[in-house]
């Protein structure tokens, strides 16, 4: 049978990057060690490790805005390449450093070149495939990911034992040699062929991206789950130690959410038909009802099972937030669309530890994980109240995927 099933085969395209996009996951382990290496390394004060740290957060949000004027700009090939040889000089040169202002500096260079891959990678999905085949591309190009992340912890576990700076040096081979992969065997251009015509420009295409007022309410919504999202990953450390389970079962379920978004890929057939809003609100239920499921949970076993409750959730929803911004951008402006609908995760990483941690101070894990339930229930009826009245306006092509000639 195709990959895909129903959805029919997906383009080369779009499989070479989901490799490359593992094979640099596979060394992206060195940031988690930033701050210990400052610390360790430098004798600086944890302050100190966090606000170099949040520095490189901040510096994250310009980096993708970059990548999607690089991609419509310069052309998509060129701009994941360029990011990606950044990527290895600055992690190199955190990898040097010899002094604490030193590697604040590359610190910060690696934020400001750390999200120019996503852009043009994510448009040149966009570019390759039809877009009843969108939301299962871009599904798959975030598994990618999650496949790359099992292998990364292992990588980390032995050299992080040996010297904090190899593992930078290895991060840097890594983006090394997924650029290599990139300039080899993708097309310097959108494909042509297996990609269905893209609709006229609209009239407000020339307009900023950040005037789009369908664009600023995805925006919104994306910042909104990121912010859940990363929450998760954040704050389930500390909550788990509050309630007397030791923080490295964080490790363990975060292993299995990877596990459950790998499994449920080739079961994302059987949600083909579904429009990309009755997913999207089907993935908010489906979180809400997994983080109920840690507000009450009192060991090990609830958490994993409210574990793969949500990751199933996040494995329907992913690949249809990109595909809807995808659906209401300008075929000339896609780079510039994806990178401004990116900056959420940009905006979340930032604001997720402030929040996080006030509300586990105040409210515990069980008020933590209600609040974060609540968000949402309260993106799920957004999606069908807000969302889905604005983009269907500006995006005239069927929203029901069946009625997609030769998709899902």
């Amino acid at each position: 049978m195709p990959i895909g099933g129903r959805t029919g085969r997906l383009p080369r395209t779009v499989w070479w990057l989901v490799l490359a996009r593992a094979v640099n996951r596979l060394g992206a382990f060195s940031l988690g060690f930033l701050t210990v290496l400052i610390t360790t390394e430098f004798g600086a004060s944890a302050v100190t490790a966090g606000l170099i740290s949040a520095a490189f957060g901040l510096a994250t949000i310009p980096s993708r805005l970059l990548g999607g004027v690089l991609a419509d700009r310069f052309g998509r090939r060129r701009a994941i390449v360029a990011g990606l040889v950044a990527c290895a000089v600055a992690q190199a040169g955190i990898a040097v450093s010899g002094s604490l202002a030193m590697i604040a500096v590359f610190a910060v260079l690696l934020g400001l070149v750390f999200e120019i891959y996503e852009p043009p990678s994510q448009a040149m999905i966009a570019d390759a495939v039809r877009p009843a085949q969108q939301a299962q591309a871009f599904s798959l190009f975030n598994t990618a990911l999650a496949v790359g992340g099992m292998g990364a912890g292992l990588i980390a576990a032995g050299l992080g034992r040996w010297d904090l700076r190899w593992l930078f040096v290895v991060d840097a081979a890594t983006c090394l040699a997924c650029a290599i992969v990139v300039r080899l065997v993708l097309p310097a251009s959108p494909p042509a062929s297996g990609a269905e015509p893209a609709p006229a420009p609209r009239a407000e295409g020339a307009r900023s991206a950040w005037r789009d007022r369908s664009l600023l309410v995805l925006l919104a919504s994306g910042t909104f789950f990121a912010l859940v999202y990363m929450q998760v990953v954040m704050a389930l450390p500390l909550a788990l130690e509050l309630r007397g389970l030791p923080a490295a079962d964080a490790g363990l379920l975060s292993t299995v959410s990877a596990v459950v978004l790998v499994l449920c890929q080739p079961l994302l057939r059987w949600t083909a038909a579904l429009s990309h809003h009755t997913a999207m609100t089907c993935g908010y239920l489906l979180l809400a009802t997994g983080l109920t499921g840690y507000a009450m949970a009192g060991d090990l076993p609830g958490h994993l099972a409210a574990t793969v409750v949500w990751s199933a959730g996040d494995a329907l929803m992913f690949g249809r937030a990109y595909a809807m911004v995808t659906g209401i951008a300008p075929e000339n402006a896609r780079g510039r669309y994806l990178s401004v609908f990116g900056t959420s995760w940009g905006f979340a990483t930032v604001l997720a530890p402030l929040c996080g941690t006030q509300l586990l101070e105040r409210a515990g894990p069980a008020g933590l994980w209600g609040a974060l339930a609540c968000v949402c229930l309260l993106l799920a009826v957004a999606q069908i109240v807000v969302v889905r009245p604005l983009t269907t306006r500006r995006d005239p092509r069927p929203c029901h995927l069946e009625q997609v000639p030769g998709g899902r």
